[in-house]
């Protein structure tokens, strides 16, 4: 193999993350599909926190579209459904990636968190749980090829949160 060969075609298909990708759409539809339990709809917490809710269901929402749009639109050149970067990346520290080291996973997690409290679902809180740790997972796997690639990512990663800007 020579030295200028991209790095994409080094490592073989199947091994670029592929199953995450499924397992990370599996865990979509299980989310979506999941019935909100227990069902609070009838009980005078779910009437007096309407308003509670919905203002953190809108913040959540926000949230997750701001970081979602605003990561899409800054890797929008190596921007890839595998979590096993392209092989013309180049690493992204600025905008939204100055904030956050994986703005898309935040912003499903943002998604996710805003249903859950608007919904007040224990069941969905559960699946939420498991996507942190599942997206924190796939996100350490990226990190390690990203580290591989670009020596200068873990002074990155000690400067930049992963998933919620100044807190995680």
């Amino acid at each position: 193999m020579t030295p200028d060969k991209p790095i994409q075609n080094r490592m073989p298909p199947g091994k670029r993350g592929e199953h995450l990708v499924v397992m990370q759409f599996l865990l979509m539809a299980a989310f979506i599909l999941t019935p909100v339990l227990p069902d609070q709809s009838a009980t005078e917490l779910f009437a007096n926190t309407v308003l509670l809710r919905w203002a953190l269901l809108i913040i959540c929402w926000s949230a997750a579209i701001l970081l979602g749009g605003l990561g899409s639109h800054h890797i929008k050149e190596f921007l890839s459904p595998l979590p096993y970067p392209v092989d013309h990346n180049r690493l992204v520290t600025t905008g939204v990636y100055g904030m956050v080291r994986h703005p898309l996973y935040s912003s499903q997690l943002f998604a996710a968190l805003g249903w859950s409290v608007f919904s007040i679902s224990l069941s969905h809180l559960l699946l939420l749980v498991v996507a942190i740790l599942f997206f924190s997972y796939k996100a350490s796997k990226e990190e390690r090829w990203l580290t591989q690639m670009h020596p200068e990512y873990a002074d990155y990663a000690k400067k930049v949160k992963t998933f919620i800007p100044w807190i995680y």
